[in-house]
């Protein structure tokens, strides 16, 4: 039975063989494109300060199978890309260099940016996405044509949410401890988006977004703590007026502080103080 299955494989590879052979059609040109590419200089600002330096593309000029095709989006204004991009170098990627080392982040990074000009409603709820990481190797940032320089909260809105975004990274990397999950389980909701921030701190989380289940609530500690000073941070722990859940993020802010600590020898008090003077250094 053996020897008869072999034969049949045989004959079949060369019945296959031989059709090849006697097929006159050839090959056709190819459909990709390789061509060298026409960089502009913003294009070769973006080669040297991030694909070089850290092997993380910028990318701006993009077709919709590069992002969702389901929402009305489109690429963003060339003079909005390089406010943004210098703000992610200076307010991200130099002070984790300067205090988790040279190679922290060409170690633990997203390896491309995708920056959207539009803003990205979603239809079944009253949203606004302000950015998506994927798969932690990708983070789009939408609405970067509105953004103003001239107003500080508004440069935090692409920070927050880089901050956030690469919580997940660092997560997906070296997981937190679930007993962070157990601290006030009780109150995490789908419908978060009917709570303000402020009706959220006073349950026990940083944000309403962080309300939403355990892994949201800890990268938005992480990136409420990154994109205001400590002085700001303490000011919007020390405005809840219950004090258990005041207690309960004092409780989720230490577990965030030895979570840097213990897996990546980084100081988050450093760190924030270090970011909140290199965003207050961006505004025009």
């Amino acid at each position: 039975m053996k020897k008869y299955i072999y034969i049949a494989l045989a004959s079949v590879g060369l019945t296959f063989s031989t059709s090849c052979a006697e097929s006159s059609d050839g090959v056709g040109a190819s459909q990709i494109d390789t061509s060298t590419p026409i960089l502009n200089d913003l294009d070769v600002w973006l080669r040297s300060s991030f694909v070089t330096p850290y092997n993380i593309e910028v990318l701006y000029k993009w077709d919709i199978n590069d992002t969702d095709i389901d929402r009305y989006l489109h690429p963003p204004l060339d003079a909005s890309v390089r406010p943004v991009a210098e703000a992610l170098q200076k307010a991200w990627i130099e002070p984790y260099t300067q205090v988790g080392g040279t190679n922290f982040i060409k170690k633990i990074a997203p390896r491309q940016f995708t920056l959207v000009g539009s803003f990205n409603y979603n239809p079944n709820s009253p949203t606004i996405t302000l950015g998506v990481a994927e798969a932690g190797t990708k983070i789009t940032l939408f609405n970067i044509d509105f953004l103003d320089f001239t107003d500080i909260n508004s440069i935090k809105q692409p920070l927050k949410t880089v901050q956030h975004e690469y919580g997940h990274i660092l997560n997906q990397n070296i997981p937190f401890d679930v007993a962070y999950g157990q601290i006030n389980p009780a109150d995490y909701t789908a419908q978060w988006f009917n709570r303000t921030d402020a009706e959220a701190r006073e349950l026990g989380y940083i944000t309403a977004y962080g309300s939403s289940q355990e892994g949201e609530d800890f990268v938005e500690m992480v990136s409420e703590m990154l994109t205001n000073s400590k002085e700001d941070f303490d000011a919007i722990v020390e405005s809840i007026s219950n004090e258990e859940s005041k207690a309960i993020i004092r409780q989720k802010e230490a577990m965030v502080v030895d979570y840097y600590q213990t897996n990546f020898d980084i100081d988050i008090y450093e760190l924030q103080a270090i970011m909140d003077t290199a965003t207050q250094e961006l505004v025009n």
